[in-house]
């Protein structure tokens, strides 16, 4: 495979990043649930993605615009110099306010409406047309081992250790101890991890198979040759569009109610929370080897909708249960469909759609998902929904969102172009 060095450089350095921004998106829910501040959280997140719904399609024509190596490298240096500045105050005041906890909350997650529409662009760039399955897998597999080691990290560090841990609903002796972490002392690890990223990112070296014409003109004007792609091919977009609800949904369900859920509704510590988040990655992973063979003899879209309804079905099971192990086996099945969709997914567009607009259309299909989360989240702020186990009723409106959006690509499903 050609390129190969700098696919390798490339994936250590999103795997290094990932790990501390996962432990930093479980911490940071958690904290709030713990403060009994879930109601306030919600509204930073609403606000963060309100930002996004600005920023993402800003975010495309970056990708489509300039040398995507040099996006990584300046993304990580931002991101890393405001998570270092946030440390550095925790560590002088020996602790943050809520302000900046939240500044680093909206940084990493800005940060990711950039991240993967670069990352998946650039990988598309230098990759040949024959590797596009594997690579797509590959990009799943190393993401997910990412959040393994992040699951796991922060079981160990939102606890800390005194002898034994509980790790993935299990309880190991260990010989040493330690104190939980402290939100400043994590977000160090994090910053410490962007720089790490960019020494990786800064030797890469590569040959593009997909050159790109410089385009010209303003935003405004090459986010609409994107928009105009889309109009022209109506069934990538209305595909596009309701293959990201079992997406909207995780996103919500990771960094909204799962911390609300396990509170409320398992009455259980941060470890179960921090599991749950190790055994979705475990499922993750398992798709990324396994997905393209269970599929192929399958379209990429009859294997979205079936991926879906499977989704539905289990946050419907959630609505009904106090169970931990099944709790953490939702999230498993979980971890399996969202990344089987997203490497099907990917793999499909990379096929349909050309390396020159690719940044652009990947931007505007996910303000779908956006602006999903934008509807939700409102809703799910409301006190009800964090008063008893009330939150077992959000699992059911997104299995209900999710069975909508199912049956809106087998309506349309004539429509999807085929694979080329």
């Amino acid at each position: 495979m050609k390129n190969l060095s700098a696919i390798i450089l490339l994936f250590l350095a999103n795997s290094v990043s990932g790990i501390a921004q996962g432990i930093s998106m479980i911490a940071i829910p958690w904290y709030f649930t713990q403060q009994e501040e879930m109601a306030v959280y919600g509204w930073i997140y609403f606000f963060v993605v309100v930002i996004a719904l600005v920023w993402s399609p800003f975010a495309g024509t970056l990708v489509d615009k300039y040398n995507r190596k040099n996006i990584f490298l300046l993304l990580s240096l931002i991101c890393g110099s405001i998570i270092s500045f946030v440390a550095f105050y925790g560590h002088q005041n020996e602790g943050l306010p809520l302000s900046l906890i939240a500044l680093v909350f909206a940084c990493t997650f800005l940060n990711y409406n950039l991240h993967y529409p670069n990352l998946y662009a650039f990988v598309q760039e230098i990759t040949e047309e024959k590797h596009y399955s594997k690579i797509t897998s590959i990009i799943e597999i190393q993401g997910q081992f990412a959040m393994v080691l992040a699951g796991a990290g922060a079981a160990f560090l939102l606890e800390g250790v005194q002898g034994s841990v509980h790790l993935f609903g299990f309880n190991f002796t260990i010989p040493f101890s330690f104190e939980p972490w402290t939100l400043y002392e994590i977000f160090t690890l994090d910053a410490a991890t962007y720089i790490l990223a960019i020494l990786l990112i800064l030797p890469i070296r590569f040959v593009s198979f997909r050159p790109r014409t410089k385009e010209v003109g303003s935003i405004r004007t090459q986010f609409k040759t994107g928009y105009n792609y889309l109009k022209d091919h109506r069934g990538i977009f209305i595909f596009g569009v309701s293959s990201y609800a079992v997406f909207v949904c995780v996103l919500i369900t990771t960094f909204y109610i799962s911390a609300l859920y396990v509170d409320k509704q398992l009455n259980s510590p941060g470890y179960v929370y921090a599991s749950a988040e190790g055994y979705y990655a475990i499922g993750a992973l398992l798709s990324g080897i396994a997905i393209q063979w269970v599929f192929s003899k399958t379209s990429p879209i009859t294997a979205v909708i079936i991926l879906t309804f499977i989704t539905a079905f289990f946050f419907t099971l959630m609505g009904f249960t106090a169970s931990i192990m099944m709790f953490y086996l939702m999230n498993f099945v979980l971890g399996i469909t969202n990344a089987g969709i997203r490497i099907l997914r990917v793999t499909y567009f990379f096929q349909q759609i050309p390396n020159q607009f690719y940044g652009r259309t990947n931007s505007i299909l996910g303000l779908t998902h956006i602006i999903g989360r934008l509807f939700f989240l409102p809703i799910f702020s409301i006190p009800f929904f964090h008063q008893s186990n009330h939150v077992i009723y959000t699992m059911h409106i997104m299995a209900i969102f999710m069975v909508i959006n199912g049956i809106i690509m087998i309506a349309f499903y004539s429509l999807f172009p085929q694979k080329k």
